[in-house]
């Protein structure tokens, strides 16, 4: 007989059979379904196999096939405990609301209106934040990618209450730096909840003690919740929760990552889902795919179709309807100095080989490797001294006569420009990559009361002028803090600048197409008045790696575009290549590179430089 169990201490899915089964022509189908659909499975001995219980429900027409053909007759043959029965039964409900969504009319919005108005929810809706919750407030799971200002945490919270009932939990997995908006919105919105968010963190002992209070509202971060995943998963299965994603692209990679293997393998237990990103794909339209997992494991989802069934159930506020002025944007190109040049070229000849290697060898350490060294080839060309302290650098000599010749063009520049724009009244952004850049600009611009944010500042009180906050408050409100530098991987979520600066300079971008969008935002969202300029100057190194990260982003940006149907995503002029080829799942590097990154490197960092 073949059993099938769900084991709740993992939330795997665990098929067994008999010893006089195992030579049975389904034993050796069941496992090749096994091991198709989920690189997670394993045997468990020699009449045993299990895989992530999302897995296992993605691919219930495969099992179903096997049960059928080889007369696996429930009862007879094929004992199914009652949990997985209840979980199997869950899973075609889920699936058939997915289904229906295809055609579902939007809700009225009398009828949205009318239950938030019921429990006190106060914060009136814009025409669009109403039009977006009425859309995907009949569905148990699903996005809203509305841009940065367009109040996709109102949307969130609107979504929750119009579902939930009065004892139903909310369970947000958020960056840190997004918590205090998620406090602010439900403070905002349902003001007379005597309870807030409570933080799930400070190891597991501390997280086990909060969540033993049966808290009906938590925040955790990403990093945190792959360490308790235990500890959620059995909260999730003991109380009616629904579980949402803030900045949910960062689950993009998937199963190889361990943040996205503890979201889908929480995915079968909430009573709701939803996830929020104004960046969902800033890689390519495989991005989506962990995503959409996530709130139907039940869908076979994969990259050629996952556009198509993300369609019915997300909800996008665009930047056109929010009346926003246009962005203005500058590119400023520079010739590099001579010996900056001379070095230049043999440091991208050896990128050039490495990028070779890693597309052949296609190991995930490789492209690490290759991540950190497309790093340095940034640094150098945005300022040649941040190598000067590596060690190990192998022309030593020729970087001393780098850095005799000054700072490098593209530094010396937005030294120059900040100060230009300072003395005309304006309040300046600026942005790079890398953490010594951010700290150097700063104390090159001190006598304009320069502050900077990167990963390594604190989240904190705006009392505190050494914390995240306190910062931005001094950046805000303070006449004399002319400049902050910033590093988009920190500060481009939760931030909102719009209303003192309009002015940003990019020393450096990578990549990474989510950091550069979202770090534009943070000049330019809602509540900018209509004839308000919005400036961006994006400095480059003429014929070197600086152009080739243009273009890339150029044609990320415009296949999100096309993706979620946003002609203002379109940033660059790049001409979208229908034909291009596939882009592997690979790791998030710190660069943001995917293959076809490395591919374009291949491409231009293997010709002769200008």
């Amino acid at each position: 007989m073949l059993k099938l169990d769900y084991l709740e201490a993992s939330g795997r899915a665990q098929l067994s059979w008999d010893k006089s089964d195992e030579d049975l022509p389904w034993v050796t189908l069941l496992t090749r379904v096994v091991f198709d659909n989920s690189a997670d499975a394993s045997q468990e001995g020699a009449r045993t196999l299990s895989l992530p219980w999302w897995s296992f429900a993605g691919a219930r027409e495969q099992f179903l096939e096997v049960f059928v053909v080889h007369s696996l007759q429930p009862g007879v043959s094929l004992h199914v405990s009652e949990k997985a029965s209840e979980l199997l039964a869950q899973a075609r409900r889920s699936a058939e609301s997915y289904r229906e969504a295809i055609d579902a009319p939007p809700l009225l919005e009398t009828e949205l209106l009318s239950r938030l108005d019921d429990i006190g929810f106060v914060r009136k809706l814009s025409a669009e934040q109403k039009r977006n919750v009425a859309r995907i407030g009949a569905l148990p799971a699903a996005a809203t990618f509305s841009v940065p200002g367009a109040g996709k945490t109102t949307e969130a919270l609107a979504y929750f209450f119009h579902r939930a009932n009065a004892d139903d939990c909310l369970l947000v997995v958020a960056p840190k730096n997004a918590f205090a908006a998620w406090d602010e919105q439900l403070a905002e919105c349902v003001p007379y909840l005597s309870e807030g968010f409570i933080r799930l963190r400070g190891g597991k002992d501390r997280i086990a003690w909060a969540l033993s209070s049966n808290p009906r509202f938590m925040l955790i971060t990403y990093q945190q919740l792959v360490r308790v995943q235990d500890l959620v998963a059995a909260y999730l299965s003991e109380h009616r929760t629904h579980l949402f994603l803030d900045e949910s692209h960062r689950i993009k990679s998937g199963t190889g990552a361990a943040t996205a293997r503890a979201v889908l393998n929480l995915s079968h237990l909430p009573v709701g889902k939803l996830i929020l990103s104004g960046t969902p794909m800033p890689q390519s339209t495989a991005d989506l795919v962990p995503q959409f997992r996530f709130l139907y494991p039940e869908i076979a989802a994969q990259q050629e179709n996952v556009v198509d069934l993300m369609r019915p159930i997300y909800v996008r506020t665009k930047k056109s309807e929010l009346g926003l002025p246009p962005v203005t944007r500058s590119l400023v190109s520079l010739p590099m100095s001579p010996v900056q040049s001379e070095l230049y070229n043999i440091m991208r000849h050896e990128v050039a080989r490495e990028s070779h290697a890693a597309l052949n060898s296609r190991s995930r350490q490789a492209f690490r490797n290759l991540g950190r060294s497309v790093a340095r080839l940034l640094q150098f060309v945005s300022n040649p001294s941040l190598l000067s302290s590596e060690i190990g650098f192998a022309n030593k000599d020729l970087l001393a006569n780098v850095l005799a010749e000054g700072e490098g063009p593209k530094l010396e520049y937005t030294l120059r420009r900040a100060r230009q724009l300072s003395r005309g009244g304006h309040k300046v952004l600026i942005w790079s990559s890398f953490v010594r850049n951010v700290e150097y600009l700063s104390s090159r611009l001190a006598d304009l009361g320069a502050v900077y944010i990167h990963g390594g500042v604190d989240a904190g009180s705006d009392d505190d002028d050494e914390s995240r906050e306190g910062k931005i408050k001094l950046f805000h409100d303070d006449p004399s803090v002319r400049v902050m530098v910033a590093n988009p991987a920190a500060a481009s979520e939760g931030i909102s600048l719009h209303r003192v600066c309009h002015h940003a300079i990019y020393l450096d971008r990578t990549f990474n197409a989510a950091h550069y969008l979202q770090s534009e935002d943070r000049i330019h969202r809602f509540g900018l008045t209509a004839d308000q300029a919005t400036n961006i100057e994006i400095v480059e190194c003429v014929g070197t790696v600086d152009e080739t990260v243009r273009h890339r982003l150029g044609f990320k940006i415009g296949q999100m575009a096309i993706a979620l149907e946003d002609a203002s995503l379109v940033t660059d002029p790049i001409p979208i290549d229908p034909s291009a080829v596939e882009v592997d799942d690979a790791d998030e590097y710190a660069t943001g590179l995917d293959s076809d990154d490395v591919k374009a490197l291949v491409r231009d960092l293997g010709g002769p430089a200008n």
